[in-house]
């Protein structure tokens, strides 16, 4: 049982959504909610007190298989039961099955009224099999990126003064990105919403290592007290809150083992396994960190020319969204949604859609550089013939040994009739 201390009066409006492993409710209070619950069985039941809450709210025209659901619903019911006292609300949710719950506050902002939100989540859930389309070429493994539009749902973000939904600008330069890195051969985009509901930022990165993603980029807009901060920038993980997510994995035996691969199973003792997960991971998240710090600079040199800049250097802080020790991961503000130009701009779609270029521009000039290995990419790269410019003491017998080739194809690649090379000749070195 949990329980806490707040106070409501009465139920406004309930709203329902199903999205993929989750069934969510949405009660909106006139005041902040003190509540109590506890789970029941045969038949499955979620019972919430409600104290100081009249029951005067009828359920009769909650639709809980509405088509924009998404997904089936896995909630049978929702009804009043005989409260402890008569100032009180006890609700029933009866399930389908055994769901764990998730229950938590958002207080009263920017037009939303206190909100209770009760999550009830199967633990069992598989996501469906996605419909490939035939008609499309086959492709060698793709750069799997994940991108995150911010907010979503009860939880609406920023609000700009004149009334602009920070949930509403993320998910729409998320859907420009995503557009145009899947119009990339060997590049797919992967949404963590692709509508108006809400994401716990826990689960976002839990998303991303679910999909396999070799980057994780998440869209946000800034605010501020006062109208006059403006400008865009770029979030790393802290490195404390490397750390405390590397001790946390850590604490999991099987996400130790999953993080080690076949390395696991030539390990026997489980403390020697602990302290080579903890230096392959710490390798890891150090050099996914480093990636990261890379990445960011290149999406901050592509936005300023787009737009001012707040920070002109990558930021580090401990955002919860960026913990996926797997990939890099960057958060990126577009702008202060609390300026009234920047709200003006970020509502302008030509200026999203040059955001979303920037960001784009700055993905692929990463991966070109340092494609995953397996992927597409990684294999072009490969193949290309590479570029050498001529030092002093170099000859073509030197460079020949040094790339794995002979000194008649470097002079056939490069129309040389004679083995002398000058300093600072560029040379194009063939595959070997």
């Amino acid at each position: 049982m949990a329980s806490f201390n707040a106070q409501a009066d009465r139920i406004e409006e309930v709203r329902f959504a199903q999205v993929d492993d989750t069934s969510r409710l949405v009660l909106e209070l006139s005041k902040p909610p003190q509540f109590t619950y506890f789970t029941l069985t045969n038949p499955h039941r979620l019972v919430i007190d409600l104290q100081g809450v009249d029951n005067s709210y009828s359920f009769k025209n909650l639709q809980l298989n509405s088509p924009s659901a998404g997904a089936a619903s896995n909630i049978s019911k929702v009804r009043h039961s005989t409260p402890k006292t008569k100032s009180d609300t006890r609700l029933v949710i009866e399930t389908r099955k055994k769901l764990e719950p998730n229950i938590f506050t958002l207080d009263a902002a920017d037009g939303f009224a206190h909100r209770l939100v009760i999550e009830l989540i199967d633990p069992n859930y598989t996501a469906p099999a996605q419909v490939v389309n035939s008609s499309q070429p086959n492709r060698d493994k793709d750069i799997i990126i994940v991108i995150d539009p911010g907010h979503g749902g009860v939880d609406p973000g920023s609000v700009g003064p004149a009334g602009t939904y920070e949930k509403h600008i993320t998910l729409s330069i998320a859907k420009m990105l995503a557009s145009r890195v899947n119009a990339e051969p060997g590049l797919k985009a992967i949404l963590t919403r692709n509508g108006d509901y809400y994401i716990s930022p826990n689960d976002r990165p839990k998303l991303a290592a679910k999909n396999n993603a070799d980057l994780l980029i998440s869209i946000h807009a800034d605010a501020f007290t006062t109208p006059q901060p403006r400008g865009g920038s770029v979030w790393v993980l802290s490195k404390g809150r490397a750390d405390s997510e590397l001790g946390r994995l850590l604490e999991q035996t099987e996400r130790s083992s999953e993080l080690l691969g076949p390395a696991a199973d030539v390990i026997e003792d489980r403390d020697t396994e602990r302290y080579f997960a903890e230096t392959i991971l710490n390798m890891s998240m150090d050099l996914f960190r480093s990636s990261s710090y890379e990445l960011s600079n290149k999406v901050i040199d592509e936005m300023k020319e787009v737009t001012k800049m707040h920070k002109r250097t990558p930021q580090s802080a401990s955002f919860a969204v960026l913990t996926a020790p797997e990939m890099p991961s960057i958060l990126v503000e577009v702008g202060f949604i609390s300026n009234p130009q920047e709200e003006k701009n970020l509502n302008w779609k030509e200026f999203r859609e040059r955001l979303a270029d920037a960001m784009f521009e700055s993905i692929k000039s990463f991966f070109k550089k340092t494609p995953p290995d397996g992927t597409l990419w990684a294999q072009w790269k490969q193949s290309a013939p590479q570029q050498h410019r001529v030092a002093s003491g170099e000859s073509l017998s030197l460079l020949a040994q040094r790339y794995g080739v002979t000194v008649s194809s470097i002079k056939s690649e490069n129309n040389l009739r004679s083995d002398l090379v000058r300093v600072g000749q560029v040379l194009t070195i063939p595959s070997s």
